[in-house]
């Protein structure tokens, strides 16, 4: 229950926040520009608090459903547009309404929300920076045997230095820096024994997008190293019958060192129906035990039946920037996370990854919670991340969204007037329409995850 409402309380300050960033960023720009704001909200529904400001214009506004919010401008919805509605208006206000502004003011209007979006990012990365990230060193732990590591003769305890000249210092960047290498060459320096080196090696392509592949130790033959455990076995399973136990520390398969979790669940997948022999270390005691991995079904994969844990061979270090260093940080992580969003976006519309990856509400609370339980440093970087995202997506050209208004605007650039107001009102409608069946669509995927485990 306690978990429940931590991670409900997290995802709920987020969504404030980021939306509150967002919309602030419509409002704050209006006002400089004159347009008359008549109210500036903090989500929807029945108003919880509101106050007048100084001059008595804007009515400020905290609602009741947190998970959104909205700045209302004179004349900015088409049923206040027509001639019955300017006629009720002074010239004063007429003149300060949001529809009769130049195009150049209606859409620095618009690109304000998503622009303080990524402002907000940047602030965010460069504060990580300098508060310092929790971070897997970059330091081989395993070079899987005849892989393309190995064969370039690197060895566990080489520390990984650059790639591409691009330098590294956590595992994370340096596989997010393969990725960009998938097919190509890639040269990576690295030290050992004081010594730095630098070598040249082929990086296969896969079937599958790179973004969804662990370039590292799927190409390379290169993991952190772990140490693997038994957490629990199930009942009347392959493992219980073979006498696994929990707290088992699980050393080798068939006369092979484990350098991963994922390395283990291959081989037992790649043994289904065959005996296979775990090295196994038992209370400072070697074992050896076979076990035969069965599949669920006629065209499932292979199991064993255990739950496993895995802890890194290296200790997690903190990684903290100079001044100018975050700054930069800030910046250049704030412009690599919104080309891989757009490029997630794309790879989605063509196909080549799936839209089941898509996350809703549930995955965002959740991913809210976890961080939150990691740091402020971990929490910081999610919210900069979702600011990412919105920033993105709220330039896409559909309808109800900025990018939507911005393609209004380019249509009446164009055409020398607007859009009728009927048109105007069956687009906005096309766009809720589309909205709601994403929302749908993310929401669902977010429960076949729950079912799924």
């Amino acid at each position: 229950m306690m978990e429940t409402l931590h991670t409900a309380l997290a995802f709920i300050f987020a969504i404030a926040l980021l939306v509150a960033v967002h919309e602030y960023g419509h409002f704050i720009v209006a006002r400089k520009l004159g347009i008359h704001v008549e109210k500036f909200s903090i989500g929807f529904g029945p108003a919880l608090f509101s106050w007048r400001g100084k001059d008595g214009e804007v009515e400020y506004i905290i609602a009741a459903i947190p998970l959104g919010g909205y700045v209302k401008m004179l004349g900015e919805n088409p049923d206040e547009q027509g001639e019955e509605q300017a006629t009720e208006l002074s010239d004063a206000e007429l003149a300060r309404a949001y529809h009769v502004q130049p195009i150049w003011k209606r859409a620095s209007v618009a690109v304000a929300g998503p622009l303080f979006n990524f402002i907000f990012a940047i602030v965010a990365y460069m504060l990580v920076g300098w508060l310092g990230q929790t971070v897997m060193p970059a330091v081989v732990g395993n070079v899987a045997p005849s892989s393309i590591a190995e064969r370039a003769g690197l060895i566990q305890g080489d520390v990984l230095k650059a790639v591409n000249a691009k330098q590294v210092v956590s595992w994370q960047q340096f596989e997010e820096s393969l990725k960009d290498t998938v097919g190509a060459e890639v040269n990576i320096t690295y030290v050992r024994d004081g010594a730095s080196y630098s070598v040249n090696m082929p990086v296969k392509e896969f079937k599958q997008d790179a973004l969804l592949v662990n370039v590292a130790e799927d190409g390379l033959g290169l993991s952190l190293g772990t140490q693997v455990f038994v957490d629990s076995v199930i009942p009347n399973s392959p493992a219980e019958q073979a006498g696994l136990i929990k707290g088992d520390q699980i050393t080798q398969f068939d006369g092979h060192d484990i350098g991963s979790t994922r390395e283990l669940i291959r081989s037992i997948q790649e043994h289904t129906g065959k005996s296979l022999t775990l090295g196994i270390l038992r209370a400072n005691t070697h074992l050896q035990l076979a076990v035969t991995p069965k599949a669920e079904s006629n065209h499932g994969v292979g199991r064993m039946g255990v739950h496993l844990m895995s802890k890194p061979l290296s200790e997690a270090i903190i990684y903290r920037m100079g001044v100018w260093e975050g700054v930069s940080y800030g910046f250049t992580r704030t412009a690599e996370m919104t080309v891989l969003t757009v490029q997630v976006l794309g790879k989605m519309v063509t196909s080549a990854i799936s839209p089941d990856n898509l996350g809703g509400p549930i995955a965002i609370a959740q991913l809210a919670g976890r961080t939150a339980d990691l740091g402020v440093a971990a929490f910081i970087t999610f919210l900069a991340l979702i600011s990412v995202n919105l920033g993105v997506l709220n330039l896409l050209p559909i309808p109800v969204l900025d990018g939507g208004h911005l393609v209004y605007l380019a249509i009446e650039k164009v055409r020398g007037k607007p859009l009728s107001i009927a048109v105007l009102e069956r687009m906005q409608l096309l766009g809720v329409l589309l909205i709601g069946v994403l929302m749908i669509f993310a929401f669902y995927n977010d429960l076949m995850r729950l079912f799924r485990g």
